[in-house]
């Protein structure tokens, strides 16, 4: 790869998590501050992005991976949610915010299964190089937050009395504008040509990915990231609102050390997969969960607020070891012709279907205990999904088995090199 396309890839990156870091951390406190919405309402305008990542698998097996140029459909997706965005900014209501929020997502969660396929089809070694590209988009996460908590202010009590949190909306557009116009100087990545151009029905929607699933442990992997992401949900959810009701200064800003702390953690990501494989690199990822909402649960603002900034410096562990892990595993075991198809399937078990369970369990478990007058309502909503994250550990742990030879999911068999070498020695 050269420095040019490493510049670009990164700048990519770096503005695809801005825009998405920039309205989605403070959206929980919106909804309910500005829009007043209900505990329901909340995870009814979460849940959309479940629905853009169910249909995301779709859109990028229909059109990345089989007619047009994966840098071209990311661009024209970036400037319609730059549209879309200033919609939001204008919306006074949850019922006129949500088609806009859910026409959005549907444009937007492609988006991340497209710019791992920008990227993986530049490299010739992944597991190397993706993390030094992937680390620009925690970079500008992190920028996003700091800018709302520290350089706008609109996250503090003051500014979100007087409205000012929904000028997020407007920085994600601005960026997201930008994004969609720099897309078309990202190296080309046309679609992989194949030697039989009849497609069926299964073929043409990128559906031929779902063979990954025959083999077991890819199955056990793709099962493990859709439970995994029902914890994951609590904390988009709630962790803003969360952290602005028990008084934390700067809510917003000090969350960004979950990203910071992400920074490090993804750098050394190659190290843990060399010295410690795929299975306890994920392992570690899941028992991380566990322990965040533990923290959440029994800190608080003030003599113990040293709990609740360790619970969100977990993150970086959280996400790195679990979601990155994820996305090079998955770039590993699904052969050349289903990347980008392979992507967007694991875009389906995390922000798809475990997340949407997960938006509606954390709706339902936070109305139950609101509704309940339960003195401990925070301690009682974190136990929730600290306990849902330890079962779904263990359960990891007794039926993933991994494999370093590099396997083709779809055939479950060894290919390149791996597979010459153990074809010849095979031989009588």
């Amino acid at each position: 790869m050269t420095s040019i396309t490493r510049i670009k890839l990164s700048t990519m990156m770096f503005l695809e998590f801005f825009v998405w870091g920039a309205w989605f951390v403070t959206l929980g406190t919106f909804l309910g501050s500005n829009l007043k919405a209900t505990e329901l309402e909340t995870a009814s305008v979460f849940s959309t992005q479940s629905f853009g990542a169910i249909i995301a698998p779709f859109i990028i097996g229909l059109i990345a991976d089989k007619y047009f140029n994966a840098e071209r459909i990311l661009g024209v997706l970036h400037l319609i949610g730059a549209f879309l965005m200033y919609q939001m900014y204008h919306s006074d209501n949850v019922g006129a915010f949500y088609p806009y929020v859910l026409t959005y997502m549907i444009a937007f969660m492609p988006t991340l299964a497209l710019v791992n396929s920008v990227s993986f089809r530049q490299m010739t070694n992944p597991e190397k190089e993706f993390s030094v590209i992937r680390v620009w988009g925690t970079i500008g996460w992190i920028v996003a937050g700091l800018s709302i908590s520290y350089i706008f202010h609109w996250d503090s009590a003051q500014s979100i009395g007087e409205g000012l949190l929904r000028n997020t909306f407007m920085m994600a557009g601005v960026a997201s504008l930008i994004l969609g116009i720099y897309s078309f100087l990202l190296p080309k990545t046309p679609p992989v040509k194949q030697q039989d151009k009849s497609s069926s029905v299964s073929d043409i929607l990128g559906l031929d990915a779902i063979k990954l699933l025959k083999n077991k442990d890819f199955l056990i992997f793709f099962i493990s990231s859709i439970l995994i992401c029902i914890p994951l949900a609590f904390y988009y959810q709630n962790a803003n609102p969360f952290l602005t009701s028990v008084g934390l200064d700067n809510p917003t800003g000090k969350m960004t050390i979950g990203q910071i702390s992400e920074v490090m953690f993804l750098l050394l990501l190659p190290v843990f997969f060399s010295r410690f494989g795929f299975k306890k690199t994920i392992l570690v990822g899941m028992l991380a969960w566990a322990v965040r909402y533990l923290l959440f649960a029994y800190g608080n603002a003030n003599e113990l607020s040293f709990m609740l900034i360790i619970g969100i410096a977990l993150h970086g562990i959280c996400y790195d070891f679990f979601f990155v892990s994820g996305q090079i595993y998955t770039d590993a075991r699904a052969g050349e012709k289903y990347k980008s198809s392979a992507q967007g399937l694991v875009t389906l078990a995390t922000y798809g279907v475990g997340m949407l369970i997960g938006f509606w369990v954390a709706g339902f478990v936070s109305e139950y205990y609101r509704g309940a007058g339960t003195e401990s309502f925070w301690q009682s909503v974190w136990l929730v999904p600290a306990g849902i994250a330890g079962v779904v550990a263990l359960l990891f742990v007794l039926f993933f088995k991994d494999r370093p030879v590099p396997v083709d999911a779809a055939t479950d068999k060894p290919y390149g090199i791996e597979s010459e070498r153990q074809e010849l020695t095979s031989l009588p």
